[in-house]
């Protein structure tokens, strides 16, 4: 009698086409396709087993094997030990661990245990049984879904009673479905990038893939093969090092694990919280994190555990760790360098080289740093300017001859012209203060000191203290009372009360207005 062992499925055909529908060996052989000798052998164990024709419904494929197989061979000497299916299950969830690794590990442990083809169809008869979401073979640490909810909570502005829709974003973690949710007044591209950022803090970690829908603030374009990435998206996503996989378009079972926990967040969070009524976006998020809470520590239903036991003792270890800082979001626009090699941003401007003059760049600005690029590499990095700063200017982006002129400060002018004398200092000084920029009245201030090479230092000091005295704050003045040979005339001191009103019968004076 073979002893070649067909799989139960099989089996339980071959005894259906050969006991109900009476077909004959070689049939039932073409039909199954097996010989017509191993059907005879299917039908002979049956016999023997004292089985009937059809089988109990109770009857399983385990109780099948042992009884057509021990009729005819005997009980076996040891037991077969049967495998830790939570275990296996628990063990596909790794990375690299196959079927094959884990049966090759259970023979070793039990050398007359069953074969692999049992082995890999039971197994897949035992998940079966699992509840649907956990049926699928997401690797702990590998991947986290992210989209909005379809349903919105409401924000009530206490001032004008006023009420504001909030968005609820939900990550949840592909192996342990371990989840986050928080609200949001918008779902603008910082929003999206803002959440994000709180989901990898909130999980202490990173998965290697994000699946996100194809909203527009994380996919530009979409298409089912090479959809484009949100420029900055894709940046947020380097700075994790995770990789973006967007869902395909109209394909719910590639996100079914965002598709279920956006369900269930409507129906814990949402509903759970219907009653109440929320005056700004922090209230709402403390209500949420407590529901939150509670949901991560529900446990299943029909597996052991909950979100947050398996997140903690399985799939968090398995996270990649996060950067050293956060990632801040950044805005971007393109921009032509102008001919004087800086670059305009919301009022203010920041250098580059010289050499990039009227060259096209991008604009890369946060909250805090600005930065710029050149055919996709930083040339310029500046702090962000806010207020009556008008430009940041580093000197090494300056040409040869600005870098001498940049040389010239306001302090250095002043003490030049101190060498001169008081009056010279006040006078440069009050030049400089005059303009909107000091660096403006640099040119002025260094004629007026190089007067003092034709006329002398002690006229040109008398002529700044006359220059002074009638507010004359510019070189033209100083030249002129040199040329006219004011400087030599005493300075009169101004009055310390000014002379009354001049009275005249053409003065109509306030009261006329009366």
């Amino acid at each position: 009698m073979t002893k070649k062992r067909l799989s139960m499925r099989k089996t339980r055909e071959v005894l259906r086409l050969k006991l109900e529908a009476g077909l004959s060996n070689r049939l039932v052989g073409q039909s199954c396709h097996i010989s017509p000798s191993t059907v005879w052998d299917v039908e002979a164990r049956f016999k023997a087993s004292g089985l009937s024709w059809p089988l109990p419904e109770e009857m399983d494929d385990l109780e099948l094997e042992r009884r057509l197989y021990a009729a005819t061979e005997g009980p076996e000497p040891v037991s077969r030990a049967l495998p830790d299916w939570s275990t296996v299950q628990k063990e596909m969830r790794r990375k690299h661990v196959t079927l094959m690794l884990l049966w090759q590990e259970y023979k070793a442990a039990n050398p007359n245990g069953y074969q692999y083809s049992w082995f890999c169809e039971t197994y897949h008869l035992y998940r079966e049984g699992l509840d649907l979401v956990m049926r699928q073979d997401h690797k702990l640490g590998e991947k986290c879904f992210v989209d909005y909810a379809g349903d919105k909570m409401e924000v009530v502005d206490p001032d004008t009673g006023e009420v504001y829709p909030a968005s609820l974003f939900v990550g949840v973690l592909g192996a342990s479905n371990y989840t986050f949710v928080e609200a949001t007044l918008k779902e603008d591209l910082p929003a999206w990038i803002g959440s994000h950022v709180r989901m990898f803090d909130f999980f202490g970690g990173c998965t290697e893939i994000l699946v996100p829908d194809n909203l527009k603030c994380g996919v530009t374009k979409p298409n089912y093969y090479e959809p484009d990435i949100n420029p900055t998206y894709l940046e947020m996503a380097e700075h994790y090092d995770v990789a973006v996989v967007p869902a395909r378009v109209r394909r719910p079972k590639d996100k079914a694990k965002a598709e279920n926990g956006v369900l269930i967040a409507e129906r814990r969070i949402i509903a759970g919280l219907r009653n109440r009524i929320f005056f700004n976006i922090e209230e709402l998020n403390l209500a949420i994190r407590e529901k939150l809470d509670e949901l991560n520590h529900r446990p299943f239903q029909k597996l052991v555990g909950s979100r947050q036991r398996i997140f903690e003792e399985e799939e968090k270890a398995t996270l990649k760790p996060l950067p050293s800082c956060r990632y801040h979001y950044a805005q971007r626009k393109k921009a032509t360098v102008h001919i004087d090699y800086h670059v305009e941003l919301e009022g203010h401007y920041y250098s580059v080289p010289y050499t990039l003059a009227r060259q096209p760049v991008e604009i890369r600005w946060t909250s805090n740093t600005v930065e710029i690029l050149h055919q996709g590499k930083r040339v310029a990095s500046h702090l962000r300017l806010f207020g009556r700063t008008p430009a940041s200017t580093l000197t090494e982006h300056m040409p040869p001859r600005h870098r001498k002129l940049a040389e010239w400060t306001p302090e250095r002018v002043v003490a030049w012209a101190q060498n001169n004398g008081p009056w010279t200092a006040q006078l440069v000084t009050e030049i400089m203060a005059r303009r909107r920029h000091p660096e403006q009245g640099f040119r002025s201030c260094l004629g007026i000191l190089r007067l003092s090479d034709k006329y002398g230092s002690s006229r040109l000091e008398a002529a700044c203290h006359r220059a002074v005295s009638c507010q004359g704050f510019s070189y033209k003045t100083v030249k002129a009372i040199l040329d006219h040979h004011l400087d030599q005339h005493k300075v009169e001191p101004a009055p310390e009360h000014p002379s009354p009103p001049c009275l005249h019968e053409n003065i109509r004076g306030a009261d006329y207005y009366n």
